[in-house]
């Protein structure tokens, strides 16, 4: 029999965290964090990463282990949290992956098909860059990644060069190589769950969380980062937050505008994180709304676990 990886999914802001700590209370489990962000360091608040003593009740990997400026790819996720799987089985635990990345719960499980690499962020992060460095600089950053895609395409193509850029910051793979390979899944059997609130509710949970990410420093958060040598520039950086917080350091927002615009802009990334998720039908979506509490909810998901099943009232 194959064994079995459970796998918490959901837009932000829906209680992942939570239900994941009530589980890791019944079985000894260890966390894998498919989140795009909580990997880098120096970024806590704007990320929501669990507190210090929720890390340390529960081992959890993919965690504040990279610099801001360093690039990391889901194809490498894909990579390494497969080997962090097999690690956590070998120790007798049980792997919760637990996060919001569509892209790293892709690469994880079924790795990639070609046609299918892409990302709205990282397709905005390079036109951006494109407006503010010029088409020649990416050209040149594609002929040191994928010297035979830029060698096959004309420097004035941008939508060629963009997209095989777009497929490298994605995989960490050349274009050129990654269309020659045949996808492989992973060698376990993936138990999807999915989390989320009626829409009203959630998007009062998100308004809650961009208030209580205020009142914890997150305009302090960013002031470090822009101290450390780090700016909105960065791929890392240029993600819903901290954009805007950027933006108010820079006197462009005023502190009112900036709460006002992370809050829809956090909206909006919940609707495409439930989108995203949605097209997935091996998901089985569970509204908190239908549970006492976390705990009745994670007592529902241990039981898919077991029997591969929701479970019945």
């Amino acid at each position: 029999m194959r064994r079995r990886v459970l796998f918490i999914l959901g837009p932000t802001a829906a209680g992942k965290t939570a239900v994941a700590l009530r589980i890791a209370e019944q079985v000894a489990c260890e966390v894998v964090s498919a989140d795009s962000r909580q990997i880098y360091k120096y970024m806590s608040i704007g990320t929501a990463k669990p507190a210090t003593t929720e890390l340390a009740a529960v081992p959890h990997h993919f965690i504040d282990f990279l610099e801001p400026d360093q690039r990391y790819s889901a194809g490498q996720f894909g990579l390494a949290a497969r080997d962090c799987i097999q690690g956590i089985f070998e120790r007798g635990h049980q792997p919760l992956v637990v996060g919001g990345s569509g892209l790293y719960v892709r690469a994880l499980v079924d790795g990639f098909f070609s046609r299918r690499i892409a990302s709205d962020e990282v397709k905005a992060a390079l036109r951006a860059e494109v407006g503010k460095s010029g088409l020649p600089v990416l050209y040149k950053r594609l002929q040191s990644v994928d010297p035979a895609t830029a060698g096959r395409l004309p420097a004035t193509d941008s939508q060629r060069i963009l997209r095989a850029l777009e497929v490298f910051e994605i995989t960490g793979q050349p274009l050129s190589e990654f269309v020659l390979e045949k996808p492989q899944p992973a060698d376990f059997d993936p138990v999807f769950v999915g989390l989320t609130w009626r829409r009203a509710e959630l998007y009062r949970r998100i308004d809650a969380r961009v208030d209580a990410m205020m009142r914890a420093g997150l305009v302090a958060e960013a002031e470090d980062l822009r101290r450390r040598g780090y700016g909105p520039e960065l791929n890392a950086l240029n993600t819903v937050g901290y954009k805007e917080v950027f933006a108010h350091l820079g006197g462009s927002l005023s502190l009112e505008e900036t709460v006002k615009l992370i809050k829809q802009k956090t909206r909006n990334y919940a609707k495409r994180q439930l989108t995203w998720f949605r097209k997935d039908k091996r998901l089985t979506w569970l509204h908190f709304e239908d549970f006492v509490d976390s705990g009745d909810m994670a007592g529902n998901i241990l039981h898919m676990l077991a029997s591969g099943q929701p479970q019945t009232a």
